[in-house]
């Protein structure tokens, strides 16, 4: 007793545990009762028995387990958290309970498995059950079985999963115990009973005996639908619905059968997949090809046996597709065909919509092959195609069915008609959308008129069972030619066609077929049905619509509603008596009679006559055609009387416009208007007629006749004047069936007419056609020569952005308008775009791409690859438009999307994007075999790959809509793939593409359970794309569908899941409210109902206003409209959402005042009743809160916005506040804590939009409690300034300055010093623009109030804003440095005292500061002593500070940023400036300051505008400390170099001039070099596109500009280190920028422009010598290769290239250590590849032929035999002659010295005696020609070649000039004839004057290409006379003075510039001077001029004077 005594005093939990099974029996007795006690089911008393549930029921003390069974399942049942322990008990129920002998313990287990179930857990059960099937007690199974029996009995087939449970149960049937076989017969019954004959097929295998047991039980199971008996705790409701049924009677069995019918469970699911692939035989590919048709056969049967499986497993069917494909197209033997056929059916069968991929290739093979007549193949075809179009949609194979409609053979045509037929069966009228149907029955109307009778019945078929399927109504338009016996016989067949069971209710009408689908596929429905709904707001979404619903019906209301009804007008045509009769019967006598009279007068009154007569008639009684022709008689079109003819023209236009007007009368009349359109009389009444023609016969009928009559003649003015006409029509009428086939040609004609009228028409009508056709247009006129090209280009820029013009003519509209839905439905499919793509004129390209190509593409090798993918790229470009049918070209592609060479996968994808353009719509067929192998490119492990395939994939959805690519699992596949690439880029692009969907197909449900495993996966990238996917899976599926989703997750997982989906159910976007079409006519339509209502509404115009700068207007502009709108005019609001109910629900006040109601939440804040408003972001037990507390504040449908998830909602909710908060102001006053509250939950938002609109809201509500004199309490405002100021950090600079502003406005309604600290808090934000900002606002309120602000002492805060002096970020640097100057122009010298102790150079740049501030204008003080008096009151306290020196790049482009802001939302300026005036009003001390301040501080801002020396000058002292930048800082400076603002790029060179500048600092560059230079020759080439070409700039603005980039240039390549830095492709691009530099002509133009070449010269130099040799080499080869690619570019800029070459071609021998020759060689090979020798001969000049020979020579010459050596980064040499030249020039080079001496001596013919004189001569010469050739000795060498040959006039120098290049040679001649000039005292020669003359061919010689020296003294020199030159600019000085005082200096060695822009332009004296001392610093050992060494030291003197001035 002692034990027991002992156990009984435990708590109930430990009971449970204790090993004496009484104690365990009494703790589950007592734990029964308590859990039947419980009432809260979320008590945390349920915790604690969490983890001992598995023991209650695996209790080993069979008594005590009963118990605890009953206990467990008490617990299940009340615990909320029962869930979590599922797997875990039922797997003890399994194991433990069921084997059990006692019948309770079985029976109270299965009640534990079934209560789970109803918790919401049926498949872990499940999965339970299923397991326990595998135990060896045949007790576990037996009762496995029963309970999932009696699961699948009470909760139905829509909980129980069947398909594991159908898998599993064959093998039950095998079983050896009795009890496990009779269980499982009775499972299958109940299984037969919810699922009945899908359940045969997996049974088909058992044993026949118990299969016919099986039978026998099936057939006794009642046929009426089972039903669910019990319910899932989430089907409360349906479980009160069904409770109520069977209370009543259960005889409403309607609405649940419709509810079964869509559950039918498809049999398909329920089987295994089989995989046939590794089955196949393995010489199957063989056989299939032998000759013998025997061995075909095998294959075939093989094939066969295998497709017989239902279903197939998913894989690579391509090959077998393509083997069966062959056999039905080519197989001579139809037995073979038959088979073939079927194995196709079978595989189509199998693999159901995976097999849609290779639908494309096979439909049209099987279409071709009908012509076969035996009825067993025909037979087998139309199963195999009948089965392949269950894989894929009639949209995908359309193309190939259309294509065969109208063969000649009648047997295909009936086949195809009759597949279509059958086919149009599966559709309904969502998937039959008319886009599809119209160009089928345009082919039907045509065979319907077919010879063969077979051909004729079967189209009758196909029109019948569309007419059947979708209704009489939308057929009917296309039937409008046909006449009544044969449109009977379509009715006819219509009656007789039975649509397939699942579509039921096909005789009934259209009416009732549209019924029903909505009722079967709600996604296409749903959605537009829940706007149309209650509040009628279907009419406004269609343009038709408000007219016939409003009272007054306006006359187009009229016309639109006839329109629909007229058909064309067919009439035969009819004699001229005929028509004299019937003209004469309505016209008068005398009219007839004087027609044709010879008296101009008479004819005039009878057309006066005439025109009365018509005016009169009626249109039914009005014979057109006789009327026309009357007209046209003698003289008719040839009348010379412009009266007249005036007068017919215009009855013309009245016959057409009240008559009924036929083509046949068109054409009586269509070539004489044509003939006078051009004239200048009558052109105008020309035009009317043919408008009127345009309108009464279709504007494309009458386009194409009058463009084609106009061609026909030579009239230019006629020509042009039809185009102009045409232009205009299109804009009248829209572009709806306009056939651009038939009238391209001409305008192509006329863009080629010599007549520039003409052209001028075409290029305008062009224009048109492109605000309809898009792009597309531009591929027509590619052809065109490149000046029309530009022009047309011009056009179509012009047109771009525009939107076409509503179309104002023309019954197309109105038709469209009457279709209403169904017009929104083809609008769905994109049938809009589909329309005009399908005019263009596509080519089919099947036959170019042959099966070589094919071949070509799958080869080897990589080259022959590329080869075959160049060749498709060709295809395609030269084919512009394509057909849908590419042949075999789709496979090889997809081949090659996982080539392992990147290269050839990022040219498929080129390709496939080419391909995207040029099919367009029809690319649809491809997505599954094309489309989602790009997908899986997406996961490529480079960047630049996937961001191709991106691009790729983007251009497809274009052309496809994206429906098609969410059918099917494919894209489930892909996300399945644990890629991380993959997954967080396809998850990106469907965050992206999902919320511009309005509906998905269901198989988007198949992606959630991956999106779910990439929510927990490893990648963080793929976590966020998830994440951010999340709300856009949601807004289409539902948050209860994603959340049952989360179902089978493990637990941990589901909790983390189900998190992220609440938050997600957050930030669901809405879904697009319209299609595109319902969207472009609401403007329109709503535009005149919104004017006149709001002229009587009082509001109106503030809420227009405010909702102006929305980003949408077109639907939003209407919408604030709504509410004011209602008290004008009542009756019309199309573009109000809501209905009259919630208009009602919406009058009277918003704001409710409560009283004390903002004291009493105060009180509950303080006593923590509630929670205090403090949070880092906000947690929704905070929202909900601000929701509980503003019920009672605010009107219940402004709350609903308020709190809504759609943030349209929150901007018109504000929308609604602004307009209330005036009258309001008291309520809104009560409420101001709630207010300010939600709006600091907006200030979490990423909504720009949202954030603007309430920063404006916030605006005026200061206004308004200032003007109230109203102060904020502690409480308001501690819960709302210090969210308030996290925005002030914000990025875009509009919001900064709003929320400045407010705080600003702030300092009126509540004090400054309490303000203060949390400014100070905001200072130590992370966000450096909100730490400066924050010290900005500090400054300014020391600033306005003084320094008793300062809180919570002026020393403690002055301590912590001294901290940030020393920040990293520049601009909190310079915010904290303003804050202090504040301070001391406050407080004086106290301040030092107050910031403490300060780093030496913090205290020197705060010195600096105060110093500089001290030299500002002496109007501070004035305005420090007026301050604290004003600002009090002032609302623009913020922006009083007038901005320092060191401040003004910043606030300049924050300006800028500005006013490019205001510029784009122009609405909002007039509000803005509204703002400050009305604070103005109520404030006039402030306002009369403002001018002066705003004048000041234009000013400061304007002064580095104008002079940006000065700016480089401030910039220097502060900029010490540029080594503690981070590289952070760099990268922002460095991106501003390539800034468009010439101003913002000047300073950020300056700063990065500085750092150059300072050996010590420029380290800090390292790193960055590339980048820099890039943003450099991004800078260079915007000033050669841009600001060169803008006459609005300042010239010497871009000089200044082109000064620093050069100046920085410089100074980075005079530093080797990081010169070397800069890549190949950046020096290559550079060089690029500066060659094009000193090419531009408009250089010269600028004041100093020669000087700037000169610059550019000497930095090309510098480039060439510091630049790692291998690259700067490498860049200029591939440059000089594009230079001449490019045939269009300048010659000189090649020249230019080959100059720079050979300069590095002399220097080789000193570098040559130093090159890649690798590299080197395989550029010069890529080069070779590209020119071969014989096209380089070709080229005009052979400079570059023999640079390349130099450059090889040059490389052997040095490295001998090696050279060959460095080939080994040419993968196939023998693509060039690089190698072969090589090895010619190695051998070659040996004997080469002593082929020289033989030439020469067969020249020179000397004496065998005097060969050593002949040898001493040969020294000479050798020696001088050295000097010619070094750069020092040039000079001395020519004089002394001048003299020796004026010694020996008959020296032969012919053996030393053989061997050098022209340039040296030419260079030699030019040089001796100066000296010659010179001797004769013919005057001086300058360089300047003479060498232009030789221009083109003044190539300097190898030994010297570019005239500037590359010695370090003399570069020394050019840069300190840069420098000096820089200086004495910056002091002020001229620059020309000292350099007048210069000789002029001569040289005759030509310079890069002289060879350049040098050419054509006569130098000033300063140029001059300039030049020849930059000639003297490359010439320092020249004999004819003066040493340079004084001027090196004159010069260093004049900088160390210039040095000590400055300091």
């Amino acid at each position: 007793m002692g034990d027991d005594s002992e156990w009984m005093k435990l708590p109930i939990d430990q009971k449970c545990e204790h090993k004496i099974w009484k104690a365990r029996l009494n703790g589950y007795e007592e734990a029964l009762k308590l859990f039947q006690r419980i009432d809260d089911e979320k008590s945390p008393e349920w915790g604690k028995y969490l983890g001992l549930i598995k023991k209650f029921v695996t209790d080993s003390n069979a008594v005590a387990q009963l118990k605890g069974l009953e206990a467990a399942l008490a617990f299940i049942e009340n615990a909320h958290v029962a869930g979590k322990t599922t797997g875990e008990v039922v797997s003890g129920v399994v194991s433990k309970v069921f084997n059990q002998p006692k019948a309770r313990a079985k029976e109270l287990g299965s009640d534990i498995c079934l209560m789970y179930i109803e918790i919401e857990k049926a498949e872990v059960v499940q999965d339970e059950l299923i397991k326990g099937l595998d135990n060896k007690n045949p007790k576990i199974v037996v009762a496995c079985i029963e309970t999932l029996r009696k699961a699948l009995c009470e909760f139905g087939s829509k909980i129980i999963t069947l398909k594991p449970v159908v898998k599993i149960l064959p093998k039950q049937f095998e079983s050896r115990e009795k009890a496990v076989r009779d269980e499982a017969k009775l499972l299958a019954v109940e299984i037969y009973r919810w699922i009945r004959d899908a359940l045969r097929p997996p049974l088909q295998n058992i044993n026949s005996v118990q299969l016919k047991d099986l039978e026998e039980e099936w057939v006794k199971v009642p046929t009426t639908a089972p039903k669910q008996t019990r319910f899932l705790r989430s089907q409360q409701d349906l479980k009160a619905k069904f409770e109520q049924h069977q209370a009543a009677g259960g005889d409403e069995a309607d609405g649940d059968v419709e509810e079964e019918t869509e559950v039918q469970v498809d049999p398909y699911e329920l089987l295994e997949a089989v995989d046939i692939l590794s089955k196949l035989p393995k010489d199957f590919y063989e056989k299939i090809e032998a000759k013998k048709w025997q061995e075909r056969k095998e294959a075939l049967e093989a094939v066969e046996a295998l497709t017989k499986n239902p279903k197939l497993e998913s894989g690579d069917y391509g090959d077998l597709v393509r083997a069966l494909k062959k056999v039905i197209g080519k197989d001579a033997n139809v037995m073979l065909v038959t088979m073939a056929a079927k194995c196709l059916a079978g595989l189509a069968a199998g693999l159901r919509k995976k097999f849609g991929t290779y639908a494309g290739h096979v439909v049209p093979t099987i279409l071709e092959k009908f012509k076969e007549k035996k009825p067993q193949v025909v037979q087998a075809l139309q199963e195999a195609i009948d089965a392949v179009f269950l894989t894929t949609t009639l949209q995908n194979i359309s193309e190939d069915v259309l294509g065969v409609m109208d063969n000649k053979n009648p047997s295909i045509k009936q086949q195809a008609s009759l597949f279509l037929a059958r086919s149009f069966r599966h559709c309904t009228p969502s998937t039959l959308p008319k886009s599809v149907l119209k160009p089928f029955c345009a082919a039907f109307l045509k065979q319907v008129n077919d010879s063969a009778p077979e051909v004729r019945d079967a189209a009758f078929e196909a029109l019948g069972t569309a007419m059947k399927v979708i209704g009489e109504k939308a057929v009917n338009p296309f039937l409008a030619d046909v006449d009544k016996l044969k449109l009977d016989k379509i009715k006819e067949c219509a009656d007789k066609v039975e649509l397939l069971g699942g579509k039921k209710g096909g005789g009934s009408g259209a009416g009732e077929k549209k019924e029903k689908p909505a009722a079967k596929a709600p996604p296409p429905v749903e959605a537009p049905a829940k706007p149309s709904g209650p509040p009628k707001k279907a009419p406004p979404a269609k343009a038709a619509g408000p007219p016939k619903k409003g009272k007054p019906a306006s006359a187009p209301s009229g016309k639109s509603k006839k329109a629909p009804d007229t058909k064309e007008i067919i009439e035969t045509e009819l004699s001229p008596e005929v028509c004299e009769e019937r003209a004469a019967a309505v016209l008068p006598a005398s009219c007839m009679q004087l027609l044709d009279s010879a008296n101009w007068k008479e004819r005039l009154a009878s057309m006066e006559e005439f025109q009365r007569a018509v005016e009169q008639m009626d249109k039914s009684e009005m014979p057109c055609q006789a009327l026309v022709k009357m007209l046209a008689k003698k003289p008719g079109w040839k009348e010379t009387n412009f009266q007249v003819m005036q007068m017919k023209l215009h009855i013309v236009g009245l016959i057409a416009q009240k008559g009924s007007f036929s083509k046949t009368s068109a054409l009586v009349v269509l070539d004489g208007l044509v003939d006078k359109i051009g004239d200048v009389k009558c052109g105008g009444k020309a035009k009317e007629g043919l408008t009127a023609i345009g309108e009464a016969c279709s504007l494309p009928w009458t386009a194409e006749q009058v463009v084609s009559l106009a061609f026909a003649q030579k009239n230019p003015k006629n020509q042009a004047e039809t185009l102009n006409w045409l232009a205009n029509a299109m804009k009248e009428f829209g572009f709806a069936g306009i056939n651009v086939k038939a009238f391209i040609n001409n305008v192509k004609t006329a863009l080629g007419a010599t007549n520039p009228a003409v052209r001028t028409s075409a290029i305008t009508l062009l224009g048109v056609m492109f605000l309809y056709m898009g792009a597309p247009l531009r591929m027509f006129f590619e052809d065109e020569k490149p000046a029309l090209l530009t022009q047309i280009n011009a056009e179509f820029e012009k047109m771009q952005g525009q939107s076409p013009p509503a179309p104002t003519r023309g019954a197309k509209k109105a038709g469209a308008e009457e279709d209403g839905e169904d017009a929104d439905e083809e609008e769905v499919d994109g049938g809009g775009a589909a329309d005009i793509m399908d005019l263009l004129p596509r080519t089919d390209i099947s036959d170019k791409i042959t099966s070589d190509m094919v071949s070509k593409i799958g080869d080897k090798n990589w080259k022959i690859r590329k080869e075959g993918l160049d060749e498709v790229a060709a295809v395609i470009s030269e084919a512009k438009f394509i057909q849908a049918s590419i042949g075999e070209l789709p496979i090889a592609l997809k081949g090659r999307l996982n080539d392992s060479n990147k290269l050839l996968v990022q040219q498929t994808l080129n390709i496939l994007q080419q391909i995207a353009t040029a099919m367009g719509p029809s690319l649809k067929q491809h997505i599954r075999n094309l489309g989602i192998p790009v997908i899986t490119v997406l996961g490529d492990s480079k960047a630049n790959v996937r961001a191709t395939a991106m691009a790729t994939l983007n251009a497809w959805v274009e052309q496809t809509g994206m429906k098609e690519w969410l059918e099917g699992e494919d894209l489930s596949e892909e996300l399945k793939k644990e890629n991380p690439f993959l997954r967080q880029e396809l998850l990106g692009w469907l965050a992206e593409k999902l919320p511009t969907m309005r509906t998905v197909p269901a198989d988007l449900m198949l992606c959630v359970p991956h999106l779910y495993a990439c929510l927990e996966d490893r990648s963080g990238d793929v976590r966020k794309k998830a994440q951010d996917a999340l709300p856009t899976f949601m807004m289409h599926l539902g948050y209860e569908k994603m959340c049952k989703a989360t179902g089978k997750l493990k637990p941990a997982s589901k909790d983390q899941v189900v998190g992220m989906l609440e938050k997600a159910r957050a930030l669901m976007p809405a879904k697009p409210a319209a299609p595109a079409k319902a969207a472009a006519t609401k403007p329109a339509s709503s535009a005149p109902a919104s004017k006149p209502a709001s002229a009587p509404a009082r509001n109106q115009t503030p809420s227009e206003d405010f909702s102006d700068p929305e980003p949408k207007p077109d639907t939003k502009k209407a919408k604030p409209a709504g509410p004011a709108a209602k008290k004008g005019v009542v009756g019309k609001k199309p573009p109000v959402k809501a209905g009259a109910k919630e208009e009602e629900d919406k009058s009277g006040p918003i704001f409710i005042l409560v009283p004390n109601g903002k004291e009493q939440r105060m009180k509950e804040e303080r006593a923590l009743k509630i929670l205090k408003w403090n949070f880092i972001t906000p947690r929704d037990e905070y929202v909900e809160q601000l929701k509980t507390q503003m019920s009672t504040s605010l009107a219940k449908w402004l709350q609903d916005e308020l709190f809504h998830f759609d943030f349209q909602r929150h901007v018109k909710a504000i929308g609604a506040m602004i307009e209330h908060m005036e009258p309001e102001c008291e309520a809104v006053i009560g409420c101001l804590d709630l207010v300010l509250k939600w709006f600091t939950l907006r200030f979490f938002d990423t909504n720009t939009s949202v954030l603007m609109k309430a920063l404006e809201f916030l605006k005026l509500l200061f206004t308004m409690l200032s003007r109230k004199n109203y102060q904020l309490s502690d409480y308001e405002a501690s819960s709302f300034i210090p969210y308030l100021i996290l925005k002030v950090g914000e990025s875009k600079d509009v919001v900064r300055k709003d929320v400045r502003g407010i705080l600003g406005m702030f300092c009126q309604v509540y004090p400054a010093s309490k303000i203060f600290p949390f400014l100070m808090d905001g200072t130590k934000s992370k966000n450096s623009k909100q730490r400066s900002e924050c010290l900005e606002e500090l400054g300014c309120l020391i600033e306005n109030f003084g320094m008793n602000v300062c809180q919570p002492t002026p020393a403690k805060a002055l301590k912590e804003i001294a901290v940030h002096i020393g920040d990293r970020d520049t601009t909190v640097r310079n915010a904290a440095l303003n804050t202090v100057l504040a301070a001391y122009n406050t407080c004086g010298d106290q301040v030092f005292k107050l910031i403490g102790n300060l780093s030496e150079k913090e205290m020197s740049m705060l010195e600096e500061r105060i110093k500089r501030s001290a030299k500002k204008t002496p109007a501070a003080p004035a305005k420090q002593e007026r301050a604290p008096k004003e600002n009090p009151t002032n609302p623009n306290a913020t922006f009083l500070r007038k901005p320092t020196q060191e401040e003004v790049p910043n606030k300049l482009s924050q300006a800028r940023a500005q006013n490019a802001h205001m510029e784009q939302s122009a609405p909002s300026i007039p509000k803005e400036f509204q703002l400050d005036l009305d604070v103005f009003e109520n404030n006039h001390t402030c306002a009369s300051d403002i001018p002066d301040l705003v004048q000041h501080k234009l000013d400061e801002v304007l002064e580095p505008v104008m002079i940006p020396e000065r700016k480089m000058r401030s910039v220097s002292p502060h900029f010490d400390d540029i080594h503690n930048s981070t590289a952070s800082t760099i990268n922002f400076v460095i991106s501003q170099v390539a800034s468009g603002d010439i101003n913002t790029s000047i300073q950020a060179l300056a700063q990065i001039d500085e750092v150059l500048r300072q050996a010590d600092k420029a380290e800090a560059m390292s790193g960055h070099i590339d980048q820099f230079l890039i943003a450099t020759f991004m800078q260079l080439r915007l000033i050669y596109n841009t600001h060169m070409a803008d006459d609005r700039l300042d010239k010497k603005d871009i000089f200044k500009l082109y000064s620093c980039i050069l100046g920085n240039m410089l100074s980075l390549f005079s530093m080797e280190s990081l010169a070397r830095e800069a890549s190949m492709g950046v020096l290559k691009d550079l060089m690029h920028g500066l060659i094009t530099l000193m090419l531009d002509s408009r250089v010269e133009d600028i004041e100093d422009g020669q000087q700037l070449i000169r610059s550019v010269n000497l930095l090309m130099v510098r480039v060439l010598e510091k630049s790692d040799q291998t690259n700067i080499l490498s860049a200029l080869l591939v440059l000089l290769q594009d230079s001449l690619t490019n045939t269009a570019g300048s010659s000189m800029f090649s020249e230019l290239v080959m100059k720079c070459l050979w300069r590095m071609i002399r220097f080789l021998p000193q570098t040559i250590n130093s090159i890649n020759l690798d590299r080197i060689l395989l550029d010069v090979h890529n080069f070779m590849k590209v020119f071969p020798k014989e096209k380089l001969k070709q080229l005009k000049s052979d400079v570059p032929h023999r640079t390349l020979k130099t450059l090889l020579h040059t490389l052997c010459r040095l490295t001998g035999a090696k050279i060959l050596d460095h080939l080994s980064m040419i993968e196939n040499r023998n693509e060039s002659e690089l190698e072969a030249h090589l090895r010619r020039v190695v051998k070659h080079s040996a004997n080469l010295s002593g082929n020289k001496s033989d030439k020469s001596t067969e020249k020179g013919a000397l004496r065998s005696d005097d060969k050593v004189i002949k040898a001493k001569v040969s020294d000479i010469l050798s020696e001088i020609f050295k000097k010619i050739g070094s750069k020092e000795n040039t000079k001395e060498g020519l004089t002394e070649l001048y003299e020796y040959k004026q010694k020996y006039s008959a020296a032969d120098l012919e053996p030393f000039l053989m061997n050098t290049s022209q340039f040296f040679q030419s260079y030699v001649e030019r040089g001796l004839r100066m000296i010659e000039s010179e001797r004769e005292g013919k005057g001086r020669i300058q360089t300047s004057t003479v060498i232009p003359q030789h221009t083109t061919d003044s190539y300097v010689p190898s030994s010297s290409s570019v005239s500037l020296s590359s010695n370090g003294d003399d570069l020394n020199a050019a840069a300190y006379y840069e420098r000096l030159k820089i200086l004495r600019q910056r002091r002020g000085l001229e620059n020309s003075g000292p350099e007048e005082e210069r000789p002029p200096l001569s040289s005759l060695r030509p310079s890069v510039a002289s060879s350049t822009d040098m050419l054509h332009s006569k130098l000033s004296q300063l140029k001059e001077s300039r030049e020849h001392f930059q000639q003297e610093q490359s010439h320092s050992h020249s004999p004819t001029r003066s040493s340079p060494a004084s001027n090196l030291d004159d010069l260093k003197k004049r900088l160390e004077r210039i040095k000590s001035n400055r300091q």
